[in-house]
């Protein structure tokens, strides 16, 4: 069965941008409920309780499994999710402020670029920094979607644009919500190591293994 992963920072540790009351609802209530209801899915379906990232391929592919897509995806999404933000402000290193800057053209446009991209986003969804090899992908993707069904795209860091990710925080705001988010919370620590990973063909970032 997998495991409700822990926060990797006090609960406060994110405010002003996401309060103690928001974190705390959104990992203990809303993740813990993707993870328990896809433990209780491929119990029901039979299924070996495999590496969370082949549960989300493989149910994404199969008729009668969007159940179980959807909550596998949405437990891997806010695991990464967590990850992709930190309390302590940090830049991106050499290798990817230069992708950036042939991509975007620098740091703050690549910030107004993914505020761009995340609020004319309609409806619920994920804003993404990608990279496909060494070049660098700016997307979003709809309720439970997320990159890995994107063949050859590695996720660098992603924003959580569902309403519970920042409605008691910023109400209808999504656009500041996003313009603080990526101005004070990105892990360029993380999304460095995830870039590498992409650059030379290694493995990235994989959802911790399910407990036996």
């Amino acid at each position: 069965m997998f495991a409700l992963p822990e926060l990797p920072y006090d609960a406060a540790a994110l405010e002003p941008v996401i309060s103690r009351k928001t974190l705390s609802f959104h990992h203990d209530k809303h993740h813990r409920a993707y993870i328990d209801t896809t433990n209780i899915l491929i119990a029901e379906a039979g299924v070996a309780a495999v590496a969370l990232e082949q549960v989300v391929r493989d149910s994404a592919r199969e008729p009668g499994s969007k159940k179980l897509f959807n909550n596998a995806a949405q437990a891997w999404n806010h695991s990464f999710f967590w990850l992709s933000m930190t309390p302590t402000r940090v830049l991106p290193d050499v290798a990817l402020n230069a992708a950036i800057q042939s991509t975007f053209g620098g740091l703050e446009n690549f910030k107004a670029a993914f505020v761009k991209e995340g609020a004319g986003h309609f409806g619920s969804g994920w804003v993404w920094l990608a990279a496909e090899s060494a070049a660098l992908k700016l997307i979003s993707t709809h309720d439970a979607d997320d990159v890995l069904l994107h063949k050859g795209l590695t996720p660098l860091l992603v924003c959580d644009i569902w309403e519970h990710a920042y409605y008691l925080d910023h109400q209808n705001n999504r656009q500041g919500f996003l313009e603080a988010w990526v101005e004070n919370l990105p892990n360029w620590t993380f999304a460095g190591q995830q870039f590498a990973a992409s650059r030379h063909g290694t493995s990235p970032w994989k959802h911790p293994a399910p407990q036996s």
